[in-house]
């Protein structure tokens, strides 16, 4: 429910009044009594999501936005109001959708004070950080409940659809500069503890599942950052709670940041440049996605007129936004170029060793596994490490099979492969029934 309280000048009382009889809209006028000042406060409770249209009503009978107050309430009492929420509650006008003032005066709201968020981030880096090389679902997740990134990426989305180039600055500046943060945190606090003997140095990285995810992204690993930017934008531009919609953006930017700084302290480029990748397309993704749910719930630009396209192409309306939808494609361009190519390296890999693996002189063993380093085509390292876990009888050697997995692999992709074969022994029960007791 809204209160809202605008100035009416006198001039403009009549078609103003005539205008919320029109909506059943129950008022009350207050004389505005300030100096050079001959209007009326008029202040009537609507539903939420009847404001804009309210508004947009008011408006058209020459109303301007000069002096309005949008303020919420818990609940009203008035002759109509049981019908205003019939019509936009509950009826065929129903609709979650806010006003534009107030989306961007929540989008504002969200944001914390920069030392608010700069600390947040850098303990969030930190937890995310500890989750990782701990390979712990639950710490991982935790640091994403701390991370402020939501505010930075609906503040620069809502700015952008707006054209609120302030707004949109503002919001972006945070967003890359606190990912940043998060990324040199990262490092540093991943430098402190490999310096200090508390994760061994010779540690595989690599082999540590909560990394890996993050350092061989896939498909889906790219399907988060867009559900994360639809989903903020629905939040904020409805009367949802975005309270859980930054938990869904810190998914796909923390663990990432975390990640590279991870890399960098172990000294290895691939697991830098992988989680890299990931971070810089998911980032992209948000704003971008979060764009897109924003026009198509109705959100314009300020002036922006319905079906007149040519009226609306100007270079302070559009400036911005072609700029912005150049540098995300080319984001998006370069990052799925290269983790295509990586995605299509894996799927090779994975292939070719399931047919050696399947072959009569292996016809003993199964594979459990198979990890690849982040394969950048050559761009940082020469070669790439595959690793892969088979089971085996108990104490049989297979002194072959790591040449023949690497010849198998560099001829089907033409790349050179290190490979690391992991052993795991068990034992298979024999075929018939069951020795008597």
């Amino acid at each position: 429910m809204r209160l809202i309280q605008v100035l009416v000048p006198d001039a403009r009382r009549d078609d103003a009044l005539r205008a919320l009889e029109r909506e059943d809209i129950d008022y009350v006028r207050t004389n505005e009594h300030s100096d050079d000042v001959d209007a009326e406060l008029v202040t009537f409770p609507v539903p939420t999501q009847a404001v804009e249209h309210v508004l947009t009503s008011l408006r058209e009978a020459g109303i301007d936005d000069d002096f309005v107050i949008v303020s919420s309430i818990e609940t009203a009492r008035t002759p109509g109001i049981e019908t205003l929420e019939e019509r936009y509650v509950n009826g065929t006008e129903a609709d979650d959708s806010i006003a534009p003032e107030e989306i961007r005066s929540r989008a504002m709201n969200m944001t914390p004070g920069r030392a608010t968020y700069y600390a947040m981030t850098l303990l969030s880096a930190f937890v995310a950080t500890a989750g990782l090389l701990l390979d712990s679902p639950a710490v991982v997740v935790g640091s994403m409940v701390i991370a402020p990134q939501v505010s930075a990426a609906l503040t620069g989305t809502v700015g952008l659809v707006l054209n609120d180039r302030r707004m949109f600055l503002d919001g972006l500046t945070s967003l890359v500069v606190g990912l940043v943060v998060a990324v040199c945190g990262a490092f540093a606090f991943s430098w402190l503890i490999r310096s200090g003997g508390i994760v061994p140095v010779t540690i595989d990285i690599t082999a540590i599942t909560q990394v890996q995810q993050r350092i061989s992204p896939g498909v889906l690993s790219l399907l988060v950052g867009v559900a994360a930017g639809a989903a903020g934008a629905f939040g904020l531009a409805t009367a949802i709670p975005v309270s859980l919609v930054g938990v869904m953006i810190a998914v796909a930017l923390i663990p990432a940041a975390a990640a590279v700084g991870i890399g960098l302290a172990w000294g290895d480029a691939g697991v830098a440049m992988g989680a890299f990748v990931l971070l810089a397309v998911n980032a992209t993704s948000i704003l971008l996605s979060g764009l897109a749910v924003f026009w198509y719930l109705g959100y314009r630009p300020k002036g922006w007129t319905g079906g007149n396209l040519r009226a609306n192409l100007s270079p302070q309306r559009v400036g911005t936004l072609a700029i912005v939808l150049l540098v995300g494609a080319v984001v998006l361009l370069g990052g799925g170029l290269v983790l295509g190519q990586h995605v299509a390296f894996e799927n090779a890999a994975n292939d070719e060793v399931r047919t050696v693996v399947d072959g009569d002189e292996y016809s003993d063993l199964a594979l459990v596994e198979l990890r690849t380093e982040f394969h950048d085509g050559g761009a940082v390292s020469d070669e790439t490490e595959v690793t892969v876990v088979v089971r085996r009888p108990a104490d049989a050697p297979y002194p072959s099979l790591p040449m023949d997995l690497e010849l198998a692999l560099e001829d089907r992709t033409g790349h050179p492969v290190t490979i690391v074969v992991e052993y795991v022994e068990g034992t298979t029960a024999p075929d018939g029934d069951p020795a008597p007791s």
